[in-house]
């Protein structure tokens, strides 16, 4: 480290401690005197894991893709100015009373001898660290927090979209083969591997291997708890008895997919790819094993490994230093700390706790600490995991700086690193705060960073009850979690979420994975998401006076066993054109309560109050707010009913960017759901100049989705449909659902009668010989061009009332049944055609007039202009919009729903000195 460096970081750190002005003095002091040694010594002059940058070695994704070799040349490169330096070990001494030093004269050579006088003691390090008796008697107190409720109480509405995602995802836990997923633990432990093991990131030469076998057990673990599904009861029992086999054969403790190698590597700080954050998939599954399934063998296993691992880490500190340990933790180690928490609060063994405390990461922690937002360059998905074990630190042992710590981590993410989806980091990192316009790319928002943030917000609002907290899950799980499974197909999900403009979620780098040969990271917590939506929907205040909470409005029944209650949620299906976002729920009991109890339902930000309504039992409610909630008390008979009507309405929320020139790029929500403008091609995404929201922002009607249509024709003994791309017409195959050629192959066609009203086109076997359809004169517009309609020259106008903008619909020419043909308006005897009888895909659609030459035959000629109309391969979302732009209109439609499409999330809405030119929508 040279001497600039070391002066810009000293310069750095005093800025950091001036900003703990903003911290109770109180707070002050209790940081001062027990991690002086920590903050005023290490953090001014050591680097920390990931800062400035080594992205080569801390980015998974890159990661993936380097061989051995390369992997040692990088970290080679960045050791040097990163890690060790020759005054580490006298900044840490204050940190080691793992010897006790005595002094004595070597007759040889005079100088002082060092020796031990007692052997190296984990509990004693602890006292040395932290201060001796505090953390119990804190834990004794314990902590005023909402209780979580039982999963096995919660059930999802299945035909909601969380019962749906759910159900999609219990699908592909169900898929998933035993004997291919402990393949490499049973080699490992030499034990008999019938079978193949899985590819991807669980290959048999990935060393990340296991880590999602650990996910896995988390997964069916909370998918058994919440569906109660006994064919995945079996799956998973089979998994762990696998694994139990494992690790007796192994005989140590040690359980994994991979060599214990690993470790050593680890431990000489030489490349290996993050072990101890898979050992952390593996202690966590097992434990969540034992909290959702009752299976006391878990308990057993991961007690052990623990005392394994505890062993190592002793080791480590003992051999060397205990700066040496937490230089080791510069590689990523995933949630140890919070697992080694959790296994505390079960086991009350303290050193399960002072285990714990050796993986808080202090280099990180301090910063967060003293409230400095130094969270450029760190690798996202590193460090979440460490805040929430941060936060279960505070939960066991009542120290309030872990409080703060989790408290300024949420507010700095979410105020200066997060997307309008909820979402944070770009290429697996965080980048400058307040900067995000140019970070706008394929590679935004990891999935496994919004599902760790989520357990950061979750145990925020235990804490505090702070609505914010409960906000920020909403859209989050919506907007995150929601929109990274394929639709319905088991086992496709995606790893990043772009952000780019025009971008798809198909084609970042890793776009969508595959069922048996993807397993990054964020598929593990992908099917943990989906197994446990349903717990943050409820929560319990225990007391004289007890409580729910209800902070999620998602369809669902909660069975309150300790009030005899039963609470059973529905939501009315939301459309764009609504005013009011409508919640029911019905109380329901069997038994006579004597106790009143009482519902706190959440009033979310984006709703607002002056047209709020509330009924009991059909009566209207005076409401009463506690805080940001409704407070409704009483003692619950059978059936009562309590209807929420919460105003809904569209806005605009400004990228998290705080230079001026880039005050102009916004996002579109309505309530907690993002939207996505369907751009597809066009990266100019500049909107006009309006005064209020509403004035370029429309609901697209509900009949307009009655009106779509694809059109086909048979040739060669294919089907092939219309489609409009890039400015040009031809004949495609059919796309798979939600891609964008289903998109290009949808059309909306409507008619207008004398009276200027409009009507829906038939399609599917509707028959249009009729009177009612003949002689009609149509418009044709494109799914994603609301306003714009296709010409007889087959172009594409805004102006709708221009000459050659409508056509004459008449039936099929070649006289089969349900065919029509598009005759053009401005020229009688001419039609929209392929001009061949015998084609393949990528035919251009063309004009046609009877007699032209092109067409040998009458019959030849009618069957080239004859297309068969079936139904829309793609619709229009119930919560879509139009937007006018400049250039084109956009509809509008949320983000979670999209799967291949090209979206944009972030509008340039610039002010104009003079209002430009808008498009009308497409409305008749």
């Amino acid at each position: 480290m040279t001497s600039t460096h070391r002066n810009a970081i000293m310069a750095n750190c005093s800025n950091q401690i001036r900003r703990i002005t903003i911290i109770p003095t109180l707070v002050q002091i209790f940081l001062l005197l027990l991690a002086s040694p920590l903050l005023s010594k290490v953090l001014c002059i050591k680097e920390c894991t990931n800062s400035p940058t080594p992205t080569e070695l801390t980015s998974h994704t890159v990661r993936a893709q380097l061989s051995a070799e390369e992997v040692r040349a990088l970290q080679e490169k960045f050791r040097s100015h990163l890690h060790l330096i020759p005054t580490d070990k006298t900044e840490w001494i204050d940190l080691m009373p793992r010897r006790f030093l005595s002094s004595s004269t070597d007759s040889h050579n005079n100088n002082i001898k060092k020796h031990h006088v007692e052997e190296f003691n984990l509990r004693m390090l602890d006292r040395g660290i932290k201060g001796s008796d505090t953390r119990l008697a804190s834990w004794k107190r314990g902590g005023n927090f909402l209780s979580e409720v039982s999963l096995h109480d919660v059930r999802l509405a299945s035909d909601s979209i969380y019962g749906q995602a759910q159900q999609t995802n219990l699908e592909y836990l169900l898929l998933l083969d035993v004997d291919r997923l402990v393949w490499s633990f049973k080699k490992q432990a030499g034990l008999e591997t019938p079978g193949t093991p899985y590819g991807g990131w669980e290959g048999a030469d990935v060393e990340l291997r296991g880590h999602f076998v650990g996910h896995y057990m988390s997964a069916t673990a909370m998918a058994w708890a919440s569906t109660h599904n006994m064919t995945l009861f079996s799956k998973m029992t089979s998994l762990v008895d696998a694994l139990y086999a494992c690790q007796n054969a192994i005989g140590t403790g040690y359980l994994s997919a991979f060599p214990d190698e690993f470790f050593d590597r680890f431990e000489a700080i030489k490349p290996v790819w993050a072990p101890y954050y898979t050992i952390h998939k593996i202690m966590q599954g097992l434990l969540d094993q034992y909290a959702y399934a009752g299976n006391a063998k878990t308990l057993e296993m991961v007690t052990w490994m623990a005392e394994y691992f505890a062993n190592r880490v002793k080791n480590v500190i003992q051999k060397y230093t205990i700066e040496r340990h937490y230089t080791s933790l510069n590689e990523e180690t995933g949630g140890m700390n919070d697992v080694l928490y959790q296994l505390y609060t079960i086991t009350k063994d303290e050193r399960h706790l002072i285990l714990a405390h050796l993986f808080d990461k202090p280099c990180f922690l301090g910063l967060l600490a003293v409230q400095a937002d130094s969270l450029s360059n760190f690798h996202s998905n590193t460090h979440i995991p460490i805040v929430v074990g941060a936060q279960k630190r505070y939960e066991v042992t009542g120290d309030p700086l872990y409080k703060g710590i989790g408290i300024f981590f949420m507010d700095i993410v979410n105020s200066s690193h997060a997307y309008a989806s909820g979402g944070t980091s770009v290429g697996e990192f965080w980048l400058d705060p307040k900067h995000l316009a140019d970070t706008l790319s394929t590679e935004t928002q990891e999935s496994c960073t919004t599902y760790n943030m989520l357990k950061v917000s979750r145990n925020l609002f235990r804490w505090t009850k702070e609505v914010a907290y409960a906000d920020y899950y909403e859209r989050a799980l919506i907007n995150g979690v929601l929109s990274i499974q394929r639709g319905a197909q088991p086992g496709i999900m995606i790893y990043m979420l772009p952000m780019k403009p025009d971008s798809s979620k198909a084609v970042s780098y890793h776009g969508w994975g595959t069922k048996f040969n993807s397993f990054w990271c964020c598929y593990g917590t992908g099917i943990e998401s989906f197994s446990k939506l349903g717990d943050s929907i409820y929560f319990q205040e225990k007391g004289s006076s007890p409580s729910l909470y209800i902070i999620q409005f998602i369809p669902s029944t909660f069975n309150w066993r300790s009030a005899g209650l039963v609470i059973s949620q529905e939501i009315e299906p939301l459309t764009s054109s609504d005013l009011h976002y409508c919640v029911s729920l019905t109380v329901s009991t069997n038994q006579s309560n004597n106790q009143a109890y009482t519902l706190n339902i959440r009033i979310p930000s984006w709703t607002s109050l002056d047209s709020f309504t509330a009924t009991l039992n059909s009566k209207n409610l005076i409401p009463t707010f506690r805080g940001n909630f409704l407070s409704i008390k009483k003692k619950w008979g059978s059936d009562e009913k309590v209807i929420l009507e919460f105003p809904i309405h569209i806005r605009t929320e400004q990228i998290k960017d705080d230079r001026p020139k880039f005050s102009s790029f916004k996002a579109f929500l309505f309530g907690p759901y993002l939207l996505a403008g369907l751009t597809r091609g066009n990266k100019h995404t500049k909107l006009g100049s309006f005064r209020i929201v509403s004035e370029w922002i429309s609901p697209l009607p509900k009949y307009f989705d009655s009106q779509l249509v694809s059109l086909t024709q048979q040739s060669s003994n294919k089907t092939l449909f219309i489609s409009s791309s890039n400015l040009s017409f031809t004949m495609q195959e059919k796309p798979q659902a939600g891609s964008r050629a289903s998109i290009e192959t949808t059309f909306r066609i409507y008619h207008k009668d004398s009276k200027n009203k409009c009507a829906a086109f038939p399609s599917g076997n509707t028959s249009i010989g009729s009177n009612r359809h003949t002689d009609k004169h149509v418009m044709i517009e494109p799914f994603d061009m609301p306003g714009t309609v296709i010409t007889n020259t087959l172009n594409i106008t805004s102006d709708t009332h221009a000459a050659g903008s409508s056509f004459r619909l008449v039936p099929g020419l070649d006289g089969t049944a349900n065919s029509i043909s598009v005759e053009l308006d401005t020229k009688p005897g001419c039609y929209i055609s392929t001009g061949e009888v015998h084609y393949g895909p990528g035919k251009k659609v063309l004009v046609l007039c009877k007699g032209d030459s092109q067409l040998k035959g009458d019959a030849s000629f009618k069957k080239a202009a004859s297309f068969v109309p079936t139904e829309a391969n793609r619709h229009y979302n119930p919560l879509s919009f139009v937007a006018k732009g400049q250039d084109r209109n956009f509809i509008l439609e949320p983000l979670m729903g999209l799967r291949d499409e090209f979206y944009t999330v972030y509008f340039n809405i610039e002010a104009q000195d003079k209002r430009s030119k808008l498009y009308p929508v497409g409305v008749c």
